[in-house]
């Protein structure tokens, strides 16, 4: 199972729309992907249309040890996507992690137990920071994408978040590769999405995703109607924008998996 971490240390960059959304356009191909929330404001989860109610098993019954990753999966309005929900339980986690056994590898045991097959892709959405949720993903991630947001204040918190994958990278994890970093929010009236895409473009070259996502209201709308926006309305620029990153990351998985095979 291909693991890939969405994560940036900054909220409001994009990282559950493009996990959403990224995870649809895969399981429209026919690929079976399994989402993560463990971001305990559970927006993928609610964006995905799975109700409180319905999270009666959640991704910290996951990481205490308390359920499987199997019996801890809901399924969702997307055919051949399937989500682990999220709870304001995994608030205080980050505190009970602390005194457990491989606090920092519980995730990577918890999806190394799932059935071989049953998924062909992990996405894990995260927090908007970098403690204990966010390292179990990056731990138990081969690939992590960065969502960018063309915003001078995101390129401040770029270089922290790249150190902290080069620290996990060192410590436990030294597998994990970036994926790319794909520009979000990218409003073309605006010349300061420009030149920050410029100047990211400049800062780490071919890592960067061609693709860049707008500013787009229908992406917005979505969520509170419990869908992606690529089935809420798949003509809208932000969706064209989301099929086609999903076309650029599987042709970088594909990349990456002949580079190992050989």
């Amino acid at each position: 199972m291909i693991r890939i971490v969405v994560a940036n240390q900054k909220g409001g960059v994009g990282k559950t729309t493009t996990a959403i959304n990224l995870a649809t356009a895969l399981a429209a191909i026919g690929w079976n992907v399994l989402l993560v929330d463990l971001d305990p404001q559970g927006n993928a989860s609610t964006g995905l249309g799975v109700g409180h109610e319905a999270r009666k098993t959640s991704s910290y019954d996951v990481l205490i040890g308390r359920s499987s990753v199997v019996d801890a999966a809901v399924t969702t309005r997307v055919p051949r996507l399937d989500l682990v929900p999220a709870t304001v339980d995994l608030s205080g986690a980050e505190i009970e992690l602390v005194d457990m056994d491989q606090r920092t590898h519980r995730l990577t045991n918890a999806l190394d137990a799932a059935p071989a097959g049953r998924w062909d892709v992990c996405l894990i959405d995260c927090p908007p920071s970098l403690g204990l949720l966010t390292l179990n993903a990056m731990v138990a991630a081969q690939q992590l994408l960065v969502p960018l947001q063309c915003e001078f204040f995101a390129l401040e918190g770029l270089s922290q978040l790249l150190q902290t994958v080069e620290r996990v990278r060192v410590s436990f994890n030294p597998s994990l590769a970036i994926l790319g970093v794909a520009l979000t929010m990218f409003d073309r009236r605006n010349n300061l999405s420009a030149q920050v895409a410029d100047d990211v473009r400049a800062c780490l070259g071919v890592a960067v995703f061609e693709t860049v996502i707008p500013r787009n209201v229908r992406l917005s709308e979505a969520p509170s109607h419990g869908l992606p926006a690529l089935i809420y309305d798949l003509k809208c620029p932000g969706s064209e924008a989301y099929i086609r990153l999903a076309r650029e990351v599987m042709a970088r998985l594909r990349i990456q998996t002949e580079a190992v095979a050989a």
